[in-house]
């Protein structure tokens, strides 16, 4: 039976705020500053099948990938039972990169398996060759260690052997157990607030809203791609390079459109590289989702129903689709970004005068770690940097922002300088690399940070060489800038991906890209 309009709102409200609510206990449960400071994390809500029923307005790149995490799980246990917890990273077995650790937690009322609720969140430290786990790395094996789906706890009960294989081959053992409580907890209280759910308004129900809002979703999805002109839009971007060559890594796109349709097909992007900016599937679906999610109405529910519309052709082997053992970890926070710019820019020749221009197409990646000795103990720190939005049809870009498929915060130079020996020298806009145009783009960031004790840093960037685009005449955004400022003043041009020792008074300057103009400057 088909829920009314009124039902179908409070169910969607109900499980979003599940969601929510796992999203705010994670933010003060957590350890780790870039857990509880920047809310690098998202939740989500699953029925028993695996399909996403509700997500909380967390990471994009997070939420479009998880339900591949789920039923992973769901292929490899062919039981659960309560207590049960589920710890994953692997991104070929649903996971995006290494040190986003997703953990999992089965839903039941009454003795039956009802669905699942899922915490994902990016931990400061995963182990690998690098401190923070995120650099120009050539294999997986590099990056870290690679958790495949594995019950840390079983009917409640941890495994300690198995905690103890984690802890031992990270930098923060403290602060990973602390996290894994952290979302162990907040899935056991999404858990009971479903089970709450479930005694209002029983099983019966409670499922038949679960289908009613998947299909009222794809529905929605269907109506917002027919508003797209029936069409075959092709749009190519590049990347930097890949960090180990400096070889451009083009990505294409053909978006073909048929009526409720989209099939959004990648061949032509270039083969997997040494480098790590290969994407896992799950990354680049979520990409593509991301950008029609941001065409829906707002009062669209977000669940797996919007998905169905969308076939989306990545060719194996390429860095929309990297086979193991390919290092991915800036495929998640760098291809995926440029993912959005050129399916953003197919979109743009089908709708004109809805697409912005480029945003600044990055994430800025800063990962450091070392030895603290007045703390006497390893720190680890992984952050990224905002910069500008593109601009609008209708209006200025944003300035110093996070964009696209990263939806964290900054972290408050208060929490960095109390957490880690370093000290934030500068925090500041960038206007002049404001992309110009009858609107502008947003400006970027200026971020300079001065180690107090020598450090090992990683520097994981985009839109080093080759500029956010403009649209409609519009002008590019300001290519961003990496430097080393030594303790004697001396100022060292850095590669957008790189690994680098810096001693005690050294300073790493990091300057983000801008977003792209719209339309003409002399409009303005």
């Amino acid at each position: 039976m088909a829920l009314t309009a009124a039902e179908r709102t409070i169910f969607a409200d109900l499980f979003a705020a599940i969601a929510e609510e796992m999203g705010n206990a994670l933010m003060r449960l957590s350890f780790s500053p870039n857990i509880k400071e920047r809310r690098d994390f998202s939740c989500a809500v699953f029925d028993a099948q695996g399909h996403m029923v509700a997500q909380a307005a967390h990471i994009p790149v997070h939420l479009g990938s998880m339900p591949m995490a789920v039923r992973a799980v769901r292929e490899i246990f062919s039981e659960f039972a309560f207590g049960d917890v589920v710890v994953l990273n692997d991104p070929f077995r649903g996971g995006t990169h290494l040190p986003d650790v997703t953990v999992i937690v089965p839903v039941f009322w009454r003795g039956r398996l009802w669905g699942f609720v899922a915490s994902r969140a990016h931990y400061a430290d995963i182990g690998g060759a690098k401190a923070g786990s995120l650099f120009a790395a050539t294999s997986a094996f590099e990056e870290g260690i690679r958790i495949p789906p594995i019950k840390l706890w079983r009917k409640g009960k941890l495994n300690d052997d198995a905690l103890a294989l984690l802890q031992a081959n990270v930098r923060l053992p403290d602060q990973l157990r602390r996290d894994l409580e952290a979302q162990k907890a907040v899935g056991e209280l999404g858990a009971r607030r479903l089970g709450e759910l479930l005694s209002r308004y029983g099983w019966r129900k409670l499922n038949e809203a679960v289908t009613d809002l998947l299909a009222y979703t794809e529905r929605m999805m269907r109506a917002t791609i027919r508003q797209i002109p029936d069409g075959v839009y092709a749009f190519r971007d590049v990347l930097d390079d890949d960090g180990i060559t400096d070889e451009p890594v083009p990505i294409c796109v053909t978006l073909t459109i048929e009526a409720d349709r989209a099939i959004v097909d990648f061949s032509g992007t270039s083969l997997q590289r040494q480098g790590s900016v290969n994407c896992p599937l799950a990354v680049t679906l979520a990409a593509v989702r991301y950008c029609f999610l941001c065409l829906a109405p707002e009062e669209m529910p977000l669940n797996e129903g919007a998905f169905a519309p969308i076939e989306v052709i990545a060719p194996e082997g390429t860095v929309v689709n990297a086979t193991f053992p390919a290092a991915v970890g800036a495929g998640n926070v760098e291809t995926s970004q440029r993912i959005v710019d050129v399916l953003l820019g197919a979109l743009a020749q089908a709708l004109p005068d809805q697409i912005p221009a480029a945003s600044q197409g990055t994430m800025n990646n800063l990962a450091f770690g070392g030895y603290d000795p007045m703390r006497r103990r390893l720190f680890a720190y992984y952050e990224t940097i905002g910069g500008g939005s593109g601009a609008c049809p209708h209006r200025d870009g944003v300035s110093g922002v996070h964009v696209h498929m990263t939806n964290t915060q900054n972290t408050p130079v208060e929490a960095l300088e109390m957490e880690l020996p370093v000290r934030v020298r500068r925090y500041e806009l960038a206007p002049e690399k404001a992309g110009e145009g009858k609107f502008r783009g947003g400006a970027g960031i200026v971020r300079e940070i001065e180690f107090l004790v020598p450090a090992q840093v990683s520097i994981v960037a985009e839109r080093r060489k080759f500029a956010p685009y403009g649209s409609h005449g519009g002008g590019k955004g300001g290519c961003g800038e990496d430097w080393l400022i030594k303790k004697d003043g001396r100022a060292v041009r850095l590669k957008g991906k790189t690994s680098l020792s810096v001693e005690a008074g050294d300073a790493i300057r990091i300057v983000t890209p801008g977003g792209g103009g719209w339309g003409k400057r002399q409009t303005r």
